[in-house]
């Protein structure tokens, strides 16, 4: 979510390099965020290859900006 948070949208190769993460673990994050209304997600090819594409939705922005302030309270007590 933060890195989508400074882009208009992420190629799943990219979210992947930059989040160290498996593709297995990523691909089950971005289902739970997608079916939260936090992200929109877009199913395509790059020539021959699949492209999947994310992007933030205003539901998404708001939760998380919500969950950085909540994380700013916590750190103030």
């Amino acid at each position: 979510m933060s890195l989508l948070m400074t882009i208009d949208e992420a190629e799943f190769t990219y979210l992947k390099e930059k989040t160290e993460a498996t593709a297995g673990n990523l691909s089950v994050q971005i289902t739970k965020l997608e079916e939260a209304g936090y992200i929109q997600v877009e199913k395509g090819y790059k020539g021959k290859r699949p492209l999947t594409t994310c992007t933030i939705t205003k539901k998404g922005r708001a939760a998380f900006e919500n969950y950085v302030n909540t994380l700013k309270g916590y750190i103030k007590t």
